[in-house]
């Protein structure tokens, strides 16, 4: 699909699908059809397919062509199916427009549009639109970063609070929350460091007195502080996961204490009756009609011996 917006006052106005791209300033490449990366291509501009965006290589990431700027970063967003992935998004800065081309849906591409005089330096040009959307990613990515804080406390304290007591499912849950967290800090980690260097990328184009240069200092500020935040959110994911994980030891060796104590009270009963099984002519209990109640009651009172003994010393 492709979407294209134009500057109306402050704000951006979306262009209805019959409209020539040629008067937006901003045009949005969301899985393209040949046909649409043909219409971006009679501008003069080369969209990079998905294989090229999903090159690791920097060279592949951030380059010129032809005077025109591409950046390609990864960011967190919904599948086609409205599962959480991340996905290569590339920035074209050209001249008169800017072209994004995406195969994932990053919330900020949909709540940019209604908000881009509200965020950043407007909308009055490409320069302007990129950094504006580049704050929008910004501020999403924080919002994870506190909804993932937000849901390692509910975490924490619930392993806290449930302590050995926990059942398996409970177990198997905060596991589950801690890998969840695990993936999704990683994923707003990878998406902080690859729109770090787009951004200082961007930054070193700009002349010292181009008056977006402070903009661009103010994201990097902004980035860097996320960065630290996260990598705290990775010490307190470390530590949850300790904790979940040594609570399901707790829970196995209590388990397994209380299989060793029940075979230790029927040992002595084991004994006796193994004793009164040996076949040997010369048993003197053998004949006696009380033998048979006396084995009962010497095992029954060195279970409940055991038993007792174990309660004194605390061991149950």
């Amino acid at each position: 699909m492709m979407f294209a917006y134009t500057q109306d006052g402050a704000r951006l106005r979306k262009l209805p699908v019959d409209s020539p791209p040629t008067d937006a300033q901003w045009i949005d490449l969301y899985r393209p059809l040949p046909a649409q990366v043909e219409v971006v291509r009679a501008l003069g501009v080369d969209v990079p397919t998905l294989a090229d965006m999903e090159e690791i290589e920097i060279s592949n990431r951030l380059y010129r062509e032809n005077g025109i700027d591409y950046l390609t970063v990864v960011l967190p967003g919904m599948s086609e199916s409205k599962q959480p992935t991340s996905g290569p998004v590339c920035f074209i800065l050209a001249a008169d427009r800017l072209i994004t081309v995406r195969h994932h849906a990053p919330r900020p591409f949909e709540t940019y549009p209604d908000r881009a005089d509200k965020v950043g330096p407007g909308c009055h040009g490409p320069h302007q639109i990129f950094l504006s959307l580049i704050e929008e990613i910004v501020g999403r990515l924080a919002d994870i970063l506190e909804n993932a804080g937000r849901a390692l406390d509910g975490l924490t304290a619930k392993m806290f609070e449930e302590g050995a007591r926990a059942t398996d499912q409970v177990l198997q849950e905060g596991l589950k929350a801690v890998a969840r967290e695990a993936d999704l800090l990683g994923r707003v980690r990878l998406g902080l460091l690859t729109v770090e260097r787009a951004v200082s990328y961007f930054g070193q184009s700009l002349g010292t007195a181009d008056l977006l240069r402070p903009v661009v200092k103010g994201i990097m500020r902004d980035i860097q502080a996320l960065e630290v935040h996260a990598d705290y959110l990775n010490g307190r994911l470390a530590m949850a996961s300790d904790v979940t994980l040594g609570m399901v030891n707790l829970t196995q060796n209590k388990t397994v204490k209380i299989v060793s104590v029940v075979a230790v009270i029927f040992l002595p009963p084991t004994v006796i009756a193994s004793a009164y099984g040996m076949n040997f002519a010369n048993m003197p209990e053998l004949d006696w009609r009380f033998g048979y109640p006396m084995a009962i009651a010497m095992m029954v009172a060195s279970a409940v011996g055991t038993y007792l003994f174990f309660k004194w010393r605390r061991w149950l």
